[in-house]
């Protein structure tokens, strides 16, 4: 983004992954949509212009739903069947509304905090670029190749 008066670049604000991603803001601007519908993340902002190729929350999303959601919903299902022996229709009324509640709607508020965090962080591929040198140019080289024994 440029200023209207002079040709530098102004800097974009660092916006927390929490503040952004949960409110499925644009991580850079904090202005643009992060999501085309539910769970689908947009190409890019519509108000920056940041490409969202860099994210991939995978199964982060879901991963913690099941953990932090699904788990005591099945259980406070599982104890009310075991205290109260209801009918059906009593976990329809209960059980059911307690796993939707806790597994669909933490969904986009995590998706949005794990990409806008991709983002905060630099988050990429791990790779190997060359020798590692932990004590600085004066110090040793390490190999990153396996030892032989």
């Amino acid at each position: 983004m440029n200023d209207a008066r002079s040709d530098t670049p102004v800097p974009w604000p660092k916006l927390s992954p929490v503040q952004t991603g949960v409110r499925g803001r644009c991580p850079r601007c904090g202005e643009g949509r992060l999501f085309d519908g539910f769970l689908k993340l947009r190409d890019g902002c519509d108000r920056c212009g940041l490409s969202y190729a860099f994210a991939d929350p995978a199964d982060g999303p879901a991963f913690f739903v099941i953990c932090f959601g699904c788990i005591p919903a099945v259980v406070f299902a599982l104890l009310l069947e075991l205290w109260a022996a209801p009918p059906v229709w009593v976990h329809f009324v209960t059980s059911l509304p307690f796993l939707l509640v806790t597994c669909v709607l933490p969904l986009r508020p995590l998706k949005g905090w794990l990409v806008c965090s991709q983002y905060f962080y630099k988050a990429r591929e791990g790779r190997i670029v060359g020798t590692w040198r932990p004590y600085g140019d004066a110090g040793p080289e390490v190999s990153s190749a396996p030892h032989p024994w």
